[in-house]
């Protein structure tokens, strides 16, 4: 393993001056660094964002480089292909392994990533080398000056990175992480007061602790908890309630989640399906990657909801007031959002309903309970 400190400093050392991606754990202690300097780090909403930044700021004259996850490694394709290959832009890319060596001693969802994040760059023709976590100083170095002389010759290198391989550091203050837990839920009892008014109505819930919690308040078939896919339970919720009008549909979303994608509320405001209830747990940082911030302090999902063509887009800081617009929501015509500030979690986290539920298991109770009429509950 390397530190974190040395990481940054020695890609400092070779000329990189920017840095951009989006939250991962094995990239949470240089990101905290970099963060810490205004300027030096991009927290993006995706993946293909982080690499377009880091394109941008080369065309400028600035060597920078990416974080990303190989869960999301597919964000980023079509800039990479389209737009760094294409024009020969020189970015180095760092892509976590997640799902490798061994794809079942990881998450479900990064089965299929682990061991193909290899092969794939391989049939893009793309220079790369793999940092384990037994790496030291030298072996760093050695692997930076490769992709730099890689980079010199127009080439868009990536470095994968094994668990492990880089330290951590202490979280960057943040204005997330700084703001007073006044006016603010925890956001179990915020998914437990939804889940009590929303009665037998399916939920979709995001990826990460979210879902997560979900699973704790409350398991049923009704319940499809995503695993990885962020930002896309408001799409797949969208597509549920169209074919189920009959019935009411929640999708349970963070706010790192809706602003990865956020295009998707102009298409929920454009389809306006009158049954879909948008609920979006606003804490301000990507908790489960280690409490990055995201951009929700300036960006009121609420209005940009309203703006996309929500029918009604609230903002509900209270029990009293998420009660008022669940209510609301379930009686009038939608599509609806209801952002709740809630506090950053502490505590032990409910486990993943996959250690309970194989995914195959979760997709035909869910789909069995989409199948049945809707409840006097809905």
């Amino acid at each position: 393993m390397i530190s974190a400190e040395f990481f940054c400093d020695e890609l400092e050392r070779h000329g990189f001056g920017l840095a951009s991606g989006v939250p991962c754990s094995y990239f949470g202690g240089p990101i905290s660094l970099l963060s810490r300097t205004r300027g030096r780090y991009v927290a993006a909403a995706n993946e293909g964002g982080a690499l377009t930044t880091a394109a941008g700021a080369a065309l400028a004259g600035e060597r920078a480089y990416v974080m990303v996850q190989n869960s999301g490694l597919g964000n980023l394709v079509n800039p990479l292909t389209s737009l760094v290959m294409t024009y020969k832009i020189p970015v180095l890319t760092f892509v976590s392994l997640r799902g490798w060596p061994d794809p079942a001693g990881d998450e479900p969802q990064h089965a299929v990533m682990g061991p193909t994040t290899a092969p794939y760059l391989d049939l893009l023709g793309l220079p790369h080398w793999t940092l384990r976590a037994d790496a030291d100083e030298t072996r760093f170095r050695t692997i930076l000056d490769s992709a730099t002389a890689a980079i010199d010759e127009g080439h868009a290198p990536f470095v994968l990175v094994e668990k492990y391989a880089v330290g951590s550091a202490a979280p960057a203050p943040g204005e997330a992480r700084e703001r007073a837990d006044a006016g603010r839920m925890d956001s179990a009892d915020a998914i437990r007061l939804v889940t009590k008014l929303v009665g037998a109505a399916p939920v979709v819930a995001t990826t990460g602790y979210t879902g997560r919690e979900l699973f704790g308040v409350e398991d049923r078939p009704a319940n499809f908890y995503m695993q990885g896919s962020m930002g896309h339970a408001s799409s797949l919720a969208l597509g549920i309630a169209l074919k189920r009008p009959d019935r009411p549909v929640i999708a349970l979303d963070g706010d790192g989640a809706a602003l990865m994608h956020l295009g998707a509320l102009s298409v929920i405001g454009a389809q306006a399906p009158a049954n879909l209830v948008h609920v979006v747990l606003d804490n301000g940082i990507h908790e489960s990657t280690g409490g990055q911030d995201t951009t929700s302090g300036t960006t009121a999902l609420e209005h940009v909801a309203a703006a996309a063509g929500y029918a009604d887009a609230r903002r509900c800081a209270s029990p009293e007031r998420l009660q008022s617009g669940v209510a609301s929501a379930l009686s009038s015509p939608g599509p609806h959002m209801i952002v709740v500030p809630t506090r950053p979690r502490s505590g032990p986290m409910p486990p993943r309903a996959t250690n309970t539920h194989p995914p195959e298991a979760m997709r035909d109770r869910f789909a069995s309970a989409m199948r049945g009429p809707a409840s006097e509950g809905d």
